[in-house]
């Protein structure tokens, strides 16, 4: 195992996942099926960071849910990413309880009831600051 290949989100409309994608996180939109479908329905490639992420024009999820997928950033640029994904009107979700040292996150939905994160953290730090608060 070499580590992830590409994320894949289903999505109602692409020029909305382009916005959301390129407008609110940053992403680089490198791909562009337009009339030629080589998958299952049209479909548009970013890369984020060094992240290859694939939308694809479909029926998203019909609710939302905890389950999310986490980019990672620093601390300095976490706020910069609120004011961008609010410039666009995506729906920020009010943080969840955290412990010291963990990191901070941002959590947002995108148009489609896929929730994102932005966290600052590490997973070291994150059991390092577990390990702390545990009874010893």
């Amino acid at each position: 195992m070499k580590g992830i290949s590409h994320l894949t989100f289903v999505v109602r409309d692409l020029k909305r996942m382009a916005t959301f994608m390129c407008e609110g996180l940053g992403a680089n939109e490198i791909y562009d099926s337009a009339a030629q479908n080589f998958s299952l329905s049209r479909e548009k490639f970013f890369v984020l960071g060094d992240i290859w992420v694939a939308a694809m024009e479909g029926d998203p999820p019909a609710e939302r849910s905890y389950q999310h997928v986490a980019f990672s950033v620093d601390d300095e640029d976490l706020p910069g990413y609120r004011l961008r994904l609010l410039a666009i009107g995506v729906e920020i979700r009010p943080p969840r309880g955290r412990v010291d040292g963990e990191g901070q996150s941002l959590y947002f939905y995108d148009f489609d009831n896929h929730l994102f994160e932005l966290h600052t953290g590490t997973l070291q730090q994150r059991l390092a600051s577990y390990a702390a608060q545990a009874p010893h």
